[in-house]
């Protein structure tokens, strides 16, 4: 990245010496350095599971180390509260949003402040996070309530939290999983204006080209340990960090063989639906995916991806239009109606939406077959089998987990992400639904998700995935729709990412290739 206005002295303004941190089971980190100067980028790297967030948890008062020193600016300290962590300079923006869905953006925004200590003038504040947001390019409403926000907007807050409270030391924890990419680029700006103003940025992410554009050095955790401490990004390559990530050659472009497309699964017609805030989501989607091919919805987050996948399900009432699968007319039907049409969800939110928090692997991996032999029997569940049943996808899908038994809440995102999964593919879907399916995943397991949907299209499965990963659209996608502000621009079939980019603006296919006849 580029180095101009550093500050020429190079000073340790974090250093984590020997940490170690254990849960029951697990050991998070075993004797742990990491060091963070003034002024940079310092990357973090690690498979899902590797100890990374934990590591910086400790760092930001959220954890308490069994073992090890944390200094900050030469003073040894012993964080008993993110509070503490603050007052010291240090902030953290989660990969999992920390957010009180009920109040406003800048509600949450002041929580847990000294000011206001008695009255909440709340047009003044609006006003300010507005000059905040605006400020940093974190566009977001000060008076929207939480719920009424997309996940990108939620990170946007969870941003501005931090920025608001004048953090020295910013931790980002895959910040950029939920941006579009000309957000991202505005993000960049601001982290390099930050550190050229001396502040320091941990920057916690599995975007590799991300990390090689916005790094100055980069430390590798695998399975708590560090492998390879402070490297100068400009010493190693993409690939070298794949391969310090998980130990071997990462495919970044897996193969994709040909299949012949059969019957249509799903046909969306004309499909309307309103978002949260009771405005206009989807203003007439068509689309239509087949047996046999993974067909792509591509756009800036925010443009009616998430209602899509939510009234295809039955989760958001449509008012207009029909969803048709395998024949059957599934509008408005309960959710359990589409399930035994075979449709399986990857939702986006994987922790609130996807699997319920507090509930074991088991109770997570059994919700589609509680009430089937042999697990289910009658009113209840025998247990033994639903253990048995949790234990072989356990295996099957590398859950990495002490027990079956253990609380999801307690998970990474990678093996979250690896129990949904199992739950849906497992139900062997005739549809699949896959939003963001690799979001917040490390390369590895990128490549092991995006091999599990290919092999369900060699299956016959019909899958849409939205993702808005064009590299990732692109390499797995037969056909690719754009949509924008709620109506699909168009669809392409040979990846033309030039007329994908245009359409993801607002212009339609027919506009283009009339432009381009002229």
């Amino acid at each position: 990245m580029d180095q101009t206005n550093k500050p020429n002295e190079i000073t340790n303004v974090v250093r984590m010496q020997g940490i170690v941190k254990r849960f029951p089971g697990v050991l998070a980190n075993n004797q742990v350095d990491f060091e963070l100067r003034r002024g940079e980028v310092h990357a973090l790297l690690g498979e899902n599971g590797a100890g990374k967030s934990t590591l910086m948890n400790v760092l930001a008062g959220l954890y308490r180390p069994d073992g090890g020193t944390v200094i900050v600016n030469d003073k040894v300290v012993n964080f008993s509260s993110p509070r503490d962590a603050i007052n010291a300079g240090i902030g953290m923006v989660h990969q999992h949003f920390m957010l009180v869905p009920s109040q406003s953006v800048t509600e949450n925004v002041l929580l847990g402040l000294d000011e206001p200590r008695f009255r909440m003038h709340l047009p003044r504040y609006n006003r300010k996070i507005a000059e905040i947001a605006g400020q940093y390019g974190l566009h977001v409403d000060p008076a929207a309530k939480i719920w009424q926000l997309s996940v990108g907007e939620q990170q946007r807050v969870e941003i501005l939290k931090m920025l608001y409270r004048g953090a020295d030391v910013l931790i980002m924890d895959e910040p950029t999983a939920v941006l579009a990419p000309s957000e991202i680029e505005e993000l960049f700006k601001t982290l390099r204006s930050m550190t050229a103003q001396g502040k320091s940025i941990v920057f916690i992410s599995h975007k590799l080209h991300e990390v090689m554009e916005i790094s100055d050095r980069v430390t590798v955790l695998q399975k708590g340990v560090v492998t390879s401490a402070c490297l100068p990004i400009s010493s190693v390559t993409r690939a070298d960090l794949a391969r310090l990530m998980v130990g071997r050659e990462v495919v970044f472009r897996v193969e994709k063989k040909h299949v012949e497309p059969g019957e249509v699964v799903l046909s969306v017609k004309d499909l309307q639906a309103d978002n949260d805030k009771g405005l206009p989501a989807l203003r007439g989607v068509s689309l239509d995916v087949r047996e046999g091919e993974v067909v792509g919805l591509a756009g800036v987050a925010g443009n009616g991806q998430s209602e899509l996948a939510e009234t295809l399900v039955g989760l958001r009432p449509v008012l207009g239009g029909k969803v048709i699968v395998n024949q059957k007319d599934v509008t408005n039907k309960p959710v359990k109606f589409g399930i035994r049409q075979g449709v399986s969800l990857i939702p986006a939110d994987r922790t609130q939406v996807g699997t319920a928090p507090n509930l074991s692997v088991t109770d997570n991996v059994i919700m589609k077959k509680y009430d089937q032999a042999p697990i289910g029997q009658g009113w209840m569940v025998n247990a033994l089998e639903a253990n048995k049943y949790a234990a072989e996808l356990k295996e099957a899908y590398d859950i990495m987990v002490p027990t079956v038994d253990t609380s999801v809440r307690l998970l990474s995102g990678g093996n979250l992400q690896k129990v949904i999964l199992a739950r849906e593919i497992s139900s062997e879907p005739k549809l699949m639904i896959a939003v963001q399916p690799t979001r917040g995943l490390d390369v590895g397991a990128i490549e092991g998700v995006q091999r599990l949907l290919l092999a369900q299209r060699a299956d016959g499965a019909a899958i849409l995935l939205i993702s808005e990963e064009l590299e990732e659209l692109l390499s797995l996608s037969d056909r690719v729709y754009v949509i924008y502000e709620g109506g699909i621009m168009g669809e392409v079939a040979d990846g033309d990412i030039e007329k994908i980019g245009q359409m993801m603006t607002g212009t339609r296919l027919e506009q283009i290739e009339m432009q381009g006849e002229a």
